[in-house]
């Protein structure tokens, strides 16, 4: 039996962890650097808007977790929380993140030399809602990411939100037949992601948009 709730406080550390494998399989990557990582995709969520964060739980375990935002242009955009992490955690110092920001650099002067767009913060009042979802390799297929989709739509439609949007990658195929089934559409078009890699292939940007 999967339980799908709103996060409670009690939730913190088994979130934490579970945040920090629920990529598994999943293309592409960060820096590597997993507190950082976390300061930029799940802490603003549980501080700023918990009410929009959903955990699914299946024999006493979270196995999947979606973390929401009904208004983007009252939360810090990806950019902004991005510096923060950077900046907090010093990243371009470390041994291990250099050679990331080192190929994000060349990627962008490389894409400013061809006039090529690279991936940024999206913003239309259409579409102000945002979420991100990962679920553990022990929850794929078995309804857990349905569930927490579903419960989020409760939330934007109880709160009428016009429209909800979403970034993924437009590689991580599985993730956007995903969303696809789930009612979103490809919006705008696929700019580069700088620095990050998929066994050496460039990854590229794929925003999709959701209106009730």
């Amino acid at each position: 039996m999967i339980e799908i709730r709103t996060f409670v406080q009690t939730d913190r550390g088994p979130l934490r962890e579970l945040f920090l494998r629920a990529g598994e399989g999943a293309p592409g990557s960060m820096w590597g650097h997993a507190e950082s990582e976390a300061a930029i995709y799940l802490d603003p969520y549980v501080e700023r808007e918990p009410e929009s964060l959903f955990v699914a739980v299946a024999d006493g375990a979270l196995v999947g977790y979606l973390s929401g935002c009904l208004d983007s242009a009252t939360f810090p955009t990806d950019t902004e929380r991005i510096g923060e992490a950077i900046k907090k955690y010093r990243l371009i110092f470390r041994p291990g993140t250099v050679a990331f920001f080192a190929r994000a650099t060349i990627d962008v002067v490389r894409a400013g030399v061809r006039r090529e767009p690279v991936a940024g913060d999206f913003a239309d009042p259409r579409w102000p809602s945002h979420l991100h979802i990962n679920v553990a390799p022990e929850g794929r297929g078995t309804g857990v990411a349905d569930g927490l989709m579903e419960r989020w739509f409760d939330r934007l439609r109880e709160a009428g939100s016009p429209g909800c949007h979403l970034q993924t990658l437009a590689e991580n195929t599985r993730a956007v037949r995903f969303f696809e089934r789930m009612g979103f559409v490809k919006h705008g078009p696929t700019p580069l992601v700088p620095g990050i890699r998929d066994d050496g292939r460039r990854l590229h940007q794929q925003t999709m948009v959701r209106t009730p």
